[in-house]
């Protein structure tokens, strides 16, 4: 089989082997490369043994030598590895799609500055389904821009280690930028003791963490008499994995430049 060659970082865990899965069930795509840390016990078992597919990829360490091997990569592990996977990227020419989060402003300044070199593709959220919730809070943002107060709250499983979700953050972003504001001093993260009547112009987060949640997302506009919500749900990470390969796609004629999923969904 031929195609988008495609390498996968983090390829034991729970995103990875949901990433190798729909590699695998796609007919225009090579799975080439399976990338884990040093040390993971599943270094050389086959990248499809999970599924019970022996598809001839070993999963490696070597991350220079599997990229070696790919058009585009394909990363949701941590900043700090995603960062270093991005150097050897921009180094060897492999476009990435990145769906990390937790990036400082000085990583993701950095990362700008490689896409110059290889094409980049990053998002909070690869789901199609937040991307076109995104644009519907911009638009609910600007109509209920007065008597309307904010709060966005967040949940997912136990092992997630950034809080606010990146999502969360995003969401706040879009809502902060559509009524004038700037995220960075109109949010407020949490809420304890005595803390006084609400400020109208600041925008909530609460975070909620337990179980095995993939990831819930709820954006509040409460107003007198009234609230409007718009929630996102996600009940599979294969809606992360399909975004994902719809957003290596659109890397595939692309060499250079920062995108995000708005660029690959074609809205405005």
């Amino acid at each position: 089989m031929s195609g988008l060659r495609i390498a996968v970082t983090g390829a034991s865990g729970r995103m990875g082997r949901m990433l190798i899965e729909a590699v695998l069930g796609a007919d225009d795509c090579e799975l080439t490369a399976a990338l884990d840390r040093e040390g993971s016990p599943a270094l050389g078992q086959d990248a499809g043994a999970f599924l019970g597919q022996a598809t001839g990829v070993a999963i490696s360490s070597d991350v220079k030598a599997g990229l070696s091997r790919a058009d585009v990569l394909i990363d949701f592990t941590r900043p700090e590895g995603t960062m270093a996977h991005l150097a050897l990227c921009a180094e060897l020419g492999v476009r990435a799609v990145v769906g990390t989060t937790g990036f400082s402003e000085e990583q993701k300044s950095r990362i700008a500055e490689l896409a110059q070199r290889s094409a980049v593709m990053m998002a909070p959220n690869m789901s199609i389904g937040v991307n076109v919730v995104l644009k519907l809070l911009q638009q609910a943002a600007q109509a209920l821009s007065q008597g309307y107060d904010i709060e966005i709250v967040e949940a997912h499983h136990r092992h997630k280690v950034d809080a606010p979700s990146g999502t969360a953050l995003k969401m706040g972003e879009v809502v902060a930028d559509a009524l004038g504001r700037d995220l960075k001093t109109c949010a407020v993260y949490g809420r304890e003791g005595v803390t006084g009547e609400r400020d109208p112009s600041t925008i909530g987060f609460a975070t909620v963490r337990g179980g095995d949640i993939i990831g819930d997302h709820t954006v509040l506009f409460a107003g007198i008499g009234e609230r409007i919500e718009i929630s996102h749900k996600a009940s599979s990470r294969a809606t992360f994995a399909q975004g994902s390969l719809r957003a290596a796609r659109f890397l595939g004629s692309r060499t250079t430049g920062l995108f995000d999923m708005n660029d690959v969904l074609g809205i405005a």
